[in-house]
Parts: structure tokens; C-alpha cells; sequence
């Protein structure tokens, strides 16, 4: 990840977008770099992030040493990120002033997994529901969370990153308490009946940090940031019966579809180093699923890559997982809405529809045979299990239990009747699978153990 790969610009519109929620004045001998290069370096070498690296992605800790964590995972969706960005460079060049700054794309895709809780859906889900009654819990708010309030670069803001990055990691840039629907749907008796198809977390930002929500938006016209934030109930989803937001930003949608093709193609590809599919599976669920496409590339390829993606030869799966990811990426586009006034949020990134539809197939294939493989629902059950009794113990005794930088916060928060159940989602949601199960051990095994250095996960 190179540093000289932002181009130098002064106008207004990137003046505005730059700008920081606390004014910095930090005079460091001969620092050139640009504002997003700052940035990318603030959530680089942040805690947050390196917790990626023991946060499940899609195969648990210890099944093989090959797969994939979060930190990697985000290592390679920025790397697709700046490959979309300097294809759309070379393809629009009259919208260069949009893609000035390869850093900034690299700052958006290393943090849009960063809020991720411990034990991947199954940790989001058990969160979610300990915080039903108390706004909710959802990954990607929590990311928005840990970059502006707690992620301790400055005292309480954050890393206080500039306004655009935060607009790119706004995947659903309306809050909770305008997208929740109540299903009134009964408390459960016992945490182990919890199923998270019925339990599914809002996908949005969290009413907790509206303030920090309006300011990134403030520079938006109020009808543009009306329209950014409006949503509709989803029909291709039934299992989400929230309702979502419509529309992201330009910057956001380059890092979606990067996260998108990563998930995809890089997940496929551990499963078939793992054994997990074969090559009939795939035939079958993705080939075959493909027959009404009319890219002639897209035929070409899907017809006969099968052969390199499960031959022993490694070289060959590897040049297969190359070429997939590289037919997306150059596959990609810039679309208009002209609804919008603000340019960022009126161009957006866009897949042809023949890649777009086997992106889909792909994404599918992943989920049936990998996602919701009985091994892996069993490693995610059991983590929302630790993650629900964590949180009620914590929540039975917080002055008791919480250790102390975060039993300040939750004091704080209670005695000016804010949210302090935030704070134990906060506690929570940034452990580590490993520490989350060292600490629910200690709390709830048989076995009398010493007490666990809890400082280093506040």
C-alpha cells in the first residue's frame, strides 16, 4: 500500500469533506501526507484492527491454519478496493477529482469490518438480542462506533477521522429507531432456544451516536440528506423484516463491492482448499445456475475454470481465484442518480448485471455450503452462547464485574441517564474470540483458574 498514490487537490468540495469533527493543529516535522493518508494510518495501527486477526471470518479458529480472519480478509478487500479505483480512474476520467485519493478507499475497506463482535453472525446476533431493549446491536454500526468514540486516538472522539471516510463506512446511514420494526415477538426463557433468523439485527447506526451521525451529513443539502437516509421495506429478503435503507455513497459503494467479490471468491476458494465443496457442487450450484448469461468472457471462463479452481496443482486454483477476481473488478462502472445534488452521492459504483448475477450465485454457493455447514453453525451457536451469558453477567453486576476503565464509562453513562448497557455491548463486542472464551470459562467453568488481565480488551 503505497503512499504516493494520492494526487494533490484544493477545492472546496474535498475542503469541506476533509474536515475533522475535533480541529487538529499537530505540527509534526516535515508530515506531508495527505488528510486520508492519515487516516489510513490511524486505523492501521489502531487496537480495533488488530483484534481482526483473532476475529472469526468464516471457519472457526483451529479447524485448519489456512483460512481466513477478519484482518486478512480486510487486507484483501482493500487490495480489490484500489484495483476498482484505478480502474474507474482509467475508465471516467472526467470524474478523477471523485478517485484523487487511493488512500482514502484503502481507509474505508481496512475499517468496514472493525466493529465485527467476537464468533462472526452468531456474536452479532446474541448482542442484538441482549441489547433488544436497549437500542439494538449491529456490526457496522459498531464500526462507525469505534471510529468516532472509542477507539482511544483522541480522548472521545475516536480516531477522528475526516468526514468523508465516515460517509464510505456508512453501509446503512439511517439509525436504529428508524429502521426497527417491532415483531413483538416474546422474550425467550432459556438463551440456548435464541434463533437468530428470528432475532436479526437492524442494519443501521445506532441512535447513541446521532450527533456524530449529523455532523458527517451536515454538509449534504437537506434534501439530498433526506433522501440518503430514507429506506424501504426489503422484498427480496424475507428474513429481514426491518426495514433498509436505499442508497450509499460513492466511496462506500466501491468498498461494497470489493467486500462482496473478497467474500465471494476468496471464502470459495478456502473452501476448496479445505474440502469443504467439489467439483460436482459447483457444476451443479453455479455453472449450471449461470446457463442465462450473455457476457461472452463470463461463458468462456465459468465454462472451464472448474478445472483449475479444484485441480491439485495450487498454481492453477490460484491463477483461477485471480482471474474471477479480476473479471469483476474490471467489470465495474460508474452509474448516475440524478435525485442527488452532492456528487458523492450521485455516482455510484455499479456491476454489469451478467457479473453482478454470478457474484450472486458465488455469494450463494458460499452460504449454502460453507456458511450453513452444521460445523460451522455449531461454532457460531456455541459463541452465542458465550456472548449472551458474558453480557448477563455483566449486566447482573457492572460495578462488580466490568473492569475499571470500562466501569467508569458505564458510571458515567448511567449517572447522566444515558445508555450504559452501550458500554457493555462496547466491552464485548471488541474481545477476541480467544478471550472471549478464556473470560466465559473463568467466570462459568468448574475449574479455579487465575484471574485473566482484563486491561488489555477495555
Amino acid at each position: 500500500m503505497s503512499d504516493n498514490t494520492d494526487e494533490p487537490s484544493n477545492t472546496e468540495h474535498d475542503n469541506r469533506w476533509q474536515q475533522r469533527l475535533l480541529g487538529e493543529d499537530k505540527q509534526r516535522r516535515n508530515d506531508h501526507r495527505s488528510p486520508y493518508q492519515r487516516d489510513r494510518a490511524r486505523i492501521l495501527h489502531s487496537a480495533a484492527f488488530r483484534r481482526l486477526q483473532a476475529k472469526t471470518q468464516v471457519l472457526g479458529v483451529g479447524m485448519n491454519d489456512f483460512y481466513r480472519t477478519r484482518l486478512t480478509h480486510s487486507l484483501e478487500v482493500s487490495q480489490i478496493g484500489t484495483g476498482i479505483t484505478a480502474q474507474l480512474r482509467r475508465k471516467y476520467p472526467e470524474l478523477r477529482y471523485l478517485l484523487n485519493s487511493m488512500s482514502l478507499i484503502e481507509s474505508i475497506c481496512l475499517a468496514h469490518d472493525i466493529g465485527h463482535p467476537p464468533f462472526g453472525h452468531g456474536g452479532e446476533v446474541a448482542l442484538n438480542y441482549m441489547m433488544r431493549h436497549h437500542g439494538g446491536f449491529e456490526g457496522n454500526g459498531q464500526t462507525f462506533r469505534i471510529l468516532t468514540r472509542l477507539e482511544p486516538y483522541t480522548q472521545s472522539w475516536g480516531m477522528n477521522l475526516t468526514r468523508r471516510t465516515l460517509l464510505g463506512v456508512m453501509k446503512y446511514p439511517a439509525t436504529y429507531s428508524q429502521l426497527y420494526i417491532d415483531l413483538h415477538r416474546p422474550d425467550i426463557v432459556n438463551h440456548r432456544q435464541l434463533k437468530p433468523s428470528e432475532w436479526p439485527p437492524v442494519k443501521g447506526l445506532f441512535d447513541d451516536d446521532k450527533s456524530i451521525i449529523d455532523w458527517v451529513l451536515s454538509e449534504l443539502s437537506d434534501a439530498d440528506r433526506q433522501l440518503f437516509i430514507s429506506s424501504e421495506q426489503s422484498h427480496t429478503n424475507i428474513d429481514y423484516p426491518h426495514l433498509k435503507t436505499r442508497y450509499k455513497s460513492f466511496d462506500c459503494s466501491i468498498m461494497e463491492l470489493a467486500d462482496d467479490i473478497a467474500y465471494a471468491v476468496h471464502d470459495l476458494e478456502d473452501a476448496i482448499v479445505m474440502g469443504i465443496v467439489n467439483q460436482h457442487q459447483w457444476q451443479r450450484d453455479v455453472v449450471e445456475q449461470l446457463s442465462e448469461i450473455k457476457d461472452d468472457w463470463l461463458i468462456s471462463e465459468m465454462a472451464q475454470i472448474g478445472d483449475k479452481l479444484f485441480s491439485h496443482e495450487h498454481h492453477l486454483r490460484k491463477d483461477a481465484i485471480g482471474t474471477l477476481v479480476n473479471g469483476f473488478v474490471t467489470a465495474i462502472g460508474i452509474g448516475i442518480n440524478s435525485k442527488f445534488d452532492e456528487d458523492l452521492l450521485k455516482y455510484n459504483a455499479e456491476l454489469q448485471s451478467d457479473f453482478a448475477a454470478t457474484l450472486h450465485v458465488l455469494k450463494q454457493f458460499v452460504f449454502k455450503y460453507v456458511i450453513r455447514k452444521p460445523e460451522i453453525q455449531m461454532l457460531e451457536y456455541k459463541g452465542q452462547q458465550i456472548v449472551m451469558e458474558l453480557f448477563e453477567a455483566f449486566a447482573s453486576d457492572p460495578e462488580r464485574l466490568l473492569p475499571l476503565n470500562t466501569r467508569e464509562r458505564w458510571l458515567v453513562e448511567r449517572n447522566q441517564n444515558n445508555n450504559p448497557m452501550r458500554v457493555i455491548a462496547d466491552y464485548i463486542s471488541g474481545m477476541t474470540d480467544e478471550f472471549a472464551g478464556r473470560l466465559h470459562q473463568q467466570l462459568f467453568g468448574s475449574k479455579t483458574a487465575g484471574i485473566m488481565d482484563l486491561s488489555r480488551e477495555q
